[in-house]
């Protein structure tokens, strides 16, 4: 089963779009946080379409850490699509051992990487037709402008060379940050997968995803909004409240 089957699996059996992010933030991986996480998942396990660890938090804590990661992905059912949030991009042999590090090690089911250095950084992921890849597309910092909303001289912008990248393989999708998912934008993206962050924390406005009449699998990131509210509310209320609020403003 290809990733791109089991997401619609997913997403059709739980009516949820929402992936909920795995961005913990501990100094030390201790059984305490190994068991939160492992709650966390569980807990909103019903109502999450996909899990997005973003590996940098691991890594932050050291080797230990990224055993941290490897327990938790285990607690997490196989039915269940990962995204291993990582962002690379790099060229050659150094990216076909990340391709290695994430479908083989790590065992996940899909990557972000970074576009910027070519085709070329990310066809040895390519290789493991199995798996999914989304690409940064237009992302919801400031610095968006920087590079992916600038123009080329045939008057197209930087994201949409990335689009159509995207576009040109079956395994790839498009990461767009919820702040820039304005019609203008939407509009020069091919109907391709999409992992949109930006919901709830960073201010995006969900209706704006709402009628544009793309087919291809859409999950919307929460990881603040749920991970780290003074709410009064468990991590299972938080998941169901995103879900449901995703679900009335796609419909």
């Amino acid at each position: 089963m290809t990733y791109t089957e089991k997401l619609k699996q997913r997403l059709a059996s739980t009516g949820s779009n929402l992936c909920v992010g795995l961005d913990i933030r501990a100094d030390e991986p201790t059984e305490r946080t190994k068991q939160l996480l492992i709650r966390i998942v569980e807990e909103t396990l019903p109502f999450a379409a996909a899990f997005k660890p973003n590996s940098a938090y691991f890594e932050a804590m050291g080797w230990k850490g990224m055993r941290l990661l490897s327990q938790v992905l285990k607690a997490v059912p196989k039915e269940v699509p990962i995204i291993l949030d990582f962002k690379r991009g790099d060229i050659g042999e150094t990216q076909s051992y990340y391709a290695k590090a994430a479908f083989e090690v790590a065992g996940v089911d899909a990557v972000t990487l970074s576009p910027y250095m070519g085709a070329e950084s990310f066809e040895p992921f390519l290789k493991f037709e199995d798996k999914g890849i989304y690409l940064l597309g237009v992302t919801s910092n400031a610095g968006a402008a920087d590079l992916q909303l600038q123009r080329l001289a045939d008057g197209r912008f930087v994201f949409e060379c990335v689009a159509q990248m995207a576009a040109s393989h079956a395994q790839c999708g498009l990461v767009l940050g919820l702040t820039q998912a304005n019609a203008d934008i939407l509009q020069r993206i091919p109907d391709v997968p999409l992992l949109v962050p930006g919901l709830g924390a960073q201010g995006g406005e969900i209706r704006s995803l709402c009628c544009t009449g793309r087919r291809a699998p859409l999950l919307v990131n929460v990881s603040r909004g749920i991970l780290y509210q003074e709410d009064g509310l468990s991590y299972a209320q938080r998941a169901e409240m995103w879900q449901r609020t995703i679900a009335e403003n796609l419909s």
